[in-house]
């Protein structure tokens, strides 16, 4: 459930780049509220493995029909094509419930630094550790996905090359299962690179890069293989791949069941699916009432944010951006969607951390502060002129921008488009909320840049590095993972500068740094922290609101 390679995309996104926003406003006078999780909070049902029955299915309900399995590949970065590639796929590290990573022993028996000038990386494979077709793992898989990732060739539609592009060369390490990579420049976040790892047949070309893992996984090689694809009934199932070195998944299958977000706590009631979210009070209210069902609850690495195009029309222009972030209220719409919540909705100041982990600064400063008269005074700076009440106009051009939506988009996504629509309006911006279908969102809007204003979140960030991709300047057509397509020199320079830099304080400086100079440029407008809370099954164990932490499929099961 990470994103592995930014933002999780991951991303990557969802599960998600996934919509969000407030719930409905009402004039209730708020009860007290309990602080939100911990950093390292979560809630699984934490049961030893002697606890679970061998055997059972676990359905999951997912936003939309997968059509890109490489996760590297921008459309990849859907959240649900990021969870389930992890599942099938070598995941080198994972990651506990403080953030914390550790090595898989199923594909690694070591993994460490033993140069630092320059920094140097050893792996050693896990011999047993196998590709589907028979292959070994080994370095000709880490070589053909630096190649592909580097930046070097830009044939590869490769949506992150940070790191990447600082490794110098990648060859065979100490006996027949080593690996050694060679980096030109330091890099601290070392860990999240080849991970997960895909094999060398299947991605040495752009074209098996960029198209070889188009609604299919070719090749698998991790505890789960995707046995069935089913686009008429719009599951997929992953089932044990009987190949498999490690210890024995509990679990028969893994149905991933494409549905409407609205549908969800419907299909949960009706037994159709095993889990869902329960963070919406119309939906918290039904599910928790439900039979044999626990709200678990947890503090991921979760954002919800509004990002700003500024690669054509009125937003290429600073100031248009900074006066929406001026009319924007985020007050009131976190206070609309934290109204029903049993505890505290963390409003976000930063673009890097979250308000419960170490390193968390309040940088937005003046850029996230509500302020009408602000607004009306910078649009009225860029020519963009009118009277109270009216849409503003420039040289005979109305200033109105779009508002792109999740056609399927659940009540509060709603409640947040229209809320932002009344408040621009308020200083003579009009905004169209523009309906998509939701297999559409991410693949014909978001990822291409089609949009004035779009809200999506941004998960699983558990390396700072993650981040470089949505806030680095696009490259031709390759806009990486900043849709809007805002960025500067300085940001770039602040953003290499921290991922080279191995001093834990001295990096998160200039993270600190870049975040503040990403708020001036009116990038994006960060909103809350957005909290698990998940419907699951009371019987279902060490899974649900994970936190930090990887879900680790080997030990989800049925209690006996």
């Amino acid at each position: 459930m990470r994103r592995s390679t930014v933002l999780a995309t991951a991303a990557a996104l969802s599960a998600t780049l996934a919509l969000a926003g407030c719930g409905s406003s009402g004039g209730d006078k708020a009860a007290r509220k309990q602080a939100g999780p911990a950093a390292d909070g979560q809630d699984i049902n934490v049961r030893p493995l002697s606890d679970l029955k061998q055997g059972g299915s676990l359905r999951i309900g997912i936003e939309q029909w997968i059509t890109q399995y490489n996760i590297n590949q921008v459309d990849g970065q859907q959240g649900d094509a990021q969870s389930i590639i992890s599942l099938v796929l070598p995941d080198l590290f994972t990651s506990d419930a403080k953030g914390a990573h550790h090595l898989n022993k199923d594909f690694l028996t070591s993994a460490k630094v033993v140069s630092t000038s320059p920094q140097v990386v050893e792996y050693e494979l896990n011999p047993k550790a196998r590709w589907s077709d028979g292959k070994p793992l080994s370095w000709r898989d880490f070589a053909a996905q630096w190649k592909a990732l580097n930046g070097s060739d830009p044939a590869y539609e490769a949506v992150d090359t940070s790191g990447y592009d600082q490794i110098s060369r990648v060859g065979k390490g100490k006996g027949e299962h080593g690996v050694r990579v060679t980096f030109d420049k330091p890099y601290a976040d070392w860990q999240r690179l080849f991970d997960p790892l895909y094999p060398a047949a299947y991605i040495d070309s752009p074209k098996k890069f960029n198209s070889g893992w188009a609604d299919r996984t070719p090749v698998s090689g991790g505890a789960f293989k995707l046995g069935t694809y089913d686009r008429t009934g719009q599951t997929i199932t992953a089932v044990p791949d009987p190949k498999w070195w490690g210890a024995r998944p509990k679990l028969d299958s893994i149905v991933f069941r494409v549905m409407d977000t609205r549908a969800k706590t419907d299909a949960y009631l009706n037994n159709e699916i095993d889990y869902t979210n329960a963070i919406l009070p119309e939906d918290y209210k039904r599910l928790a009432k439900a039979k044999n069902t626990d709200i678990r609850r947890g503090a991921r690495w979760d954002e919800v944010h509004i990002t700003f195009n500024g690669a054509h029309g009125a937003l290429k222009d600073v100031r248009v951006r900074n006066a929406l972030q001026a009319a924007i209220d985020r007050k009131g719409i976190n206070t609309s969607f934290a109204k029903d919540l049993g505890f505290e909705l963390r409003t976000l100041d930063s673009h890097f951390f979250m308000p419960n982990q170490e390193g968390y600064r309040k940088n937005s400063g003046s850029y996230a502060t509500y302020d009408p008269g602000k607004a009306k005074k910078l649009l009225d700076a860029a020519g963009w002129k009118g009277a109270d009440g009216a849409t503003r106009s420039r040289g005979g051009q109305k200033l109105v921008l779009d508002y792109v939506l999740d056609a399927d988009a659940v009540s509060s996504a709603v409640d947040q488009a229209q809320i932002v629509q009344q408040q621009l309006g308020a200083v003579g911006v009009r905004v169209d909320i523009k309906k998509v279908p939701a297999n559409d969102f991410f693949n014909k809007y978001v990822n291409t840049g089609n949009f004035d204003l779009v809200s999506f979140r941004n998960v699983d960030q558990v390396y700072l590095s993650m981040a470089y991709a949505t806030y680095r300047q696009p490259r031709g057509r390759n806009l990486f993972q900043n849709f809007g397509s805002v960025g500067s020199p300085k940001v770039d320079e602040l953003l290499t500068k921290a991922a080279r830099t191995t001093d834990r304080t001295e990096s998160v400086r200039l993270y600190n740094e870049a975040d503040r100079e990403i708020w001036k440029l009116g990038h994006s407008f960060m909103l809350y922290q957005r909290p698990q809370v998940y419907a699951v099954r009371a019987g279902l164990a060490n899974f649900g609101a994970e936190g930090l932490a990887d879900r680790d499929y080997l030990k989800v099961g049925w209690v006996k």
